[in-house]
C-alpha cells in the first residue's frame, strides 16, 4: 500500500513537471520587456518546475529526476516535430478562424529555439539534481530551503545563459550585449519567483508526508 502510494505522488508529480514544461517552450516564443531588457514570457511556469523538480529529488532521488528529466525532453522534441508537421498542413478560411499566418506566428519556432530550449533543460536539471543532493548529503533532513534554493541559484543561471546563448546569440539574432543583459535579467525573475516559492516546497513536503502516513500505524 505505502508503494502504490508513492507511485501515486511519482504520477501526480510528473504530470505537474510534464504540463509546466511543455506549456513554457510552447508559449516561449513571445518576447516580453521587463524594463530595457528582452525576455521570454516562457519563464512563467518554470518555478513550478523547480517546486516540482525539488519534491521528486526529496521523495525519489536522483535517478527519479534524470527519468523524467529525459522523458519531458523526449516530448518536447515529439510536441515540436507535431507542429512542424501541422504548420504546412493548409488551414480552413473563414471569419473567426485562425489562419496559417497566426498559427505559425505562434508555434513556428525555429530548430534553433528547439535545440536551445531542451539543450539548456536538460542541462539545468542534471546541475539542480547534483547540487541538491550534495546539499542534503552534508545536512540530511533539516534546511529544505537551503538545497532547493541553491539547487535553483546555479542550474537556472546555466539555463538562463545556455538558451539564449543558442537560440539568438550564436545565430547572430541577438547582440552580446542584449544577450548578456536578457538572460541575466530572466535569471534575476525566474530566481525571485522560485524563492518567493519557497514556502510551496514545505507545504508539499507536508502534503506528501500526511499522504503517505495516512492510514498508516507505527
Amino acid at each position: 500500500m505505502f508503494q502504490s502510494k508513492k507511485d501515486t505522488v511519482y504520477l501526480v508529480l510528473a504530470g505537474i513537471f510534464i504540463t509546466n514544461a511543455l506549456v513554457a517552450e510552447l508559449i516561449g516564443g513571445k518576447l516580453i520587456y521587463v524594463g530595457d531588457a528582452v525576455m521570454s514570457v516562457g519563464i512563467l511556469p518554470w518555478p513550478i518546475v523547480f517546486v516540482s523538480t525539488d519534491l521528486i529529488n526529496e521523495y525519489f532521488g536522483q535517478r527519479g529526476v534524470r527519468k523524467l528529466s529525459l522523458l519531458t525532453a523526449g516530448l518536447i522534441a515529439y510536441c515540436f516535430v507535431l507542429l512542424l508537421i501541422a504548420m504546412p498542413i493548409p488551414a480552413v478560411k473563414g471569419p473567426g478562424l485562425v489562419t496559417d499566418d497566426q498559427f505559425h506566428g505562434v508555434f513556428g519556432q525555429s530548430m534553433w529555439i528547439i535545440v536551445g530550449s531542451i539543450t539548456a533543460f536538460l542541462v539545468s536539471q542534471l546541475i539542480d539534481v547534483t547540487i541538491f543532493h550534495f546539499v542534503k548529503n552534508r545536512t540530511g533532513n533539516k534546511m529544505i530551503w537551503l538545497r532547493s534554493t541553491g539547487s535553483t541559484v546555479i542550474s537556472q543561471l546555466f539555463d538562463s545563459f545556455i538558451v539564449l546563448g543558442i537560440a539568438f546569440w550564436a545565430t547572430g539574432k541577438m547582440n552580446t550585449e542584449t544577450y548578456i543583459t536578457s538572460a541575466l535579467t530572466g535569471y534575476v525573475v525566474k530566481l525571485g519567483i522560485a524563492i518567493l516559492l519557497t514556502p510551496l516546497i514545505y507545504v508539499g513536503h507536508a502534503l506528501i508526508e500526511r499522504y503517505l502516513h495516512s492510514g498508516v500505524k507505527g
